[in-house]
């Protein structure tokens, strides 16, 4: 039967701990410490791991490139049963740390991460000494939406004789597949230790593991057909967080959302004059079902939009409308519970003289706005993501979400925010 590893990929040796022992109780049968934990808290995280879990096999995930044989003796002696080399190492490097790991007593797993043909160098490690390869799909790689590597595992499992791990995107809800194909080790990191309850997810993926079907719902990653539900998951700050502050709209407010109501969809851009609602009302007969439509007016202070374009739009199954510049009736649309965002109100209405463009380019809250880009907005604000990175910023700010619930259970239990993130510690050295 497959084991279950749990990958303590935080920064927080306290943390890391504290939901390793969470984990074993919840069935994970070897600990991982992750490379963050590697990086931010050195060798003293696995020693510190070792006596936590005297029984347990400790993994040292150190993705070695180079000198394999100093990296595994350190991580050896300081209690790792497994250390981890990269693929695309050079094959002295995996030989130097497979001779170390006889000498101090550890086994090398060779990572995959990245390695073009990955059945082809799984064979050619297996010849190096090495005990187990892994493939691994990395978190950037998930982010896009990539699949599973199901098939390239099943190639991998039949052409060598040494186990094969697989680690990246694992969750309750595929653990099995894996499993069924051939692994005999199964890598769960932000499927368990983003979770409030981690003996619990722990005991589902080892339940998958086994055989059941589990719908947990965490650390899913989502793809181009699926943005609608992915980003009505995530709040607007989220998704700021998770872009780096990017394409956030300065300025333009809500004035018409109900408490916690979201507004998803495809921008429809469309540029105006002032006062001039002509074009703006025109493009309610281009909308799609899902279609968000963005005004751009340069914040002028004369209405383009109001009660009666607000109607003719739902009936065409827009998602909302976003204004740099001015709406009106803001009570007859807050009764029909369809999301407004501008600039500013106004009770004045221009002229439709036509001037402008439907579907162009726009700039809008300072930031520029191409049809098909997706609009999310909420009480917080608004933020446009550009289409082609969509599904990545998607994927993100869902792993800042359920990483930020972590973090809510653990301040809930007597914790800080201070505390939990070791604030001071990780200040600038003075």
């Amino acid at each position: 039967m497959p084991v279950l590893q749990i990958a303590l990929d935080l920064m927080q040796l306290n943390r890391a701990v504290a939901i390793a022992h969470e984990a074993v109780d919840g069935g994970a049968d070897w600990v991982e410490v992750g490379t963050p934990l590697i990086k931010s808290e050195g060798a003293e995280a696995v020693r510190t791991l070792r006596r936590e879990f005297p029984g347990k096999t400790i993994i040292a995930d150190t993705k070695t490139m180079d000198v394999g044989g100093v990296e595994v003796e350190i991580m050896a002696k300081a209690g790792a049963n497994i250390i981890t080399v990269l693929g695309l190492s050079e094959d002295s490097t995996i030989e130097e740390a497979v001779m170390a790991g006889r000498k101090y007593g550890a086994e090398v797993m060779v990572d995959m991460i990245n390695v073009p043909d990955k059945v082809a160098r799984s064979k050619e490690v297996e010849k190096l000494g090495v005990a187990y390869v892994c493939l691994h799909m990395g978190i950037d790689t998930q982010m896009k939406g990539a699949e599973p590597p199901i098939d390239t595992l099943k190639k991998v499992v039949e052409t060598v004789s040494i186990p094969v791990a697989v680690a990246g995107g694992i969750t309750a809800e595929n653990a099995g597949l894996y499993a069924e194909a051939g692994a005999t080790d199964i890598i769960v990191g932000g499927a368990i230790i983003k979770t409030g309850d981690i003996k619990g997810a722990a005991e589902n993926v080892k339940k998958a593991i086994n055989g059941a079907k589990i719908d947990a719902g965490i650390s899913k990653k989502y793809t181009e057909d699926e943005l609608f539900e992915a980003f009505s998951k995530v709040s607007t700050c989220n998704i700021s967080d998770a872009f780096h502050k990017q394409g956030v709209m300065i300025g333009i407010l809500p004035q018409s959302l109900q408490h916690r109501q979201r507004m998803v969809g495809r921008a429809l851009t469309v540029q105006t004059a002032n006062g001039d609602w002509a074009k703006p009302v025109e493009a309610i007969d281009h909308v799609k079902e899902g279609d968000v439509i963005v005004v751009d007016v340069g914040g002028a202070p004369v209405a383009v939009w109001g009660e009666l374009a607000t109607c003719s739009a739902m009936v065409m199954g827009a998602h909302g409308i976003v204004i740099d510049g001015a709406i009106r009736d803001i009570d007859d649309i807050r009764d029909l519970k369809f999301p407004a965002f501008s600039r500013t109100v106004a009770p004045c209405a221009g002229e439709p003289k036509g001037y402008g463009g439907i579907g162009i380019e726009v700039t809008v809250g300072g930031q520029r706005v191409r049809t098909g880009d997706w609009i999310i907005g909420d009480e917080s604000g608004l933020i446009v993501v550009p289409k082609e990175m969509a599904v990545e910023v998607a994927n993100r700010s869902l792993d800042v979400h359920e990483r930020e619930n972590r973090t809510r259970e653990e301040i809930k239990r007597g914790s800080t925010l201070s505390k939990v993130n070791e604030l001071s510690k990780w200040e600038p050295v003075q």
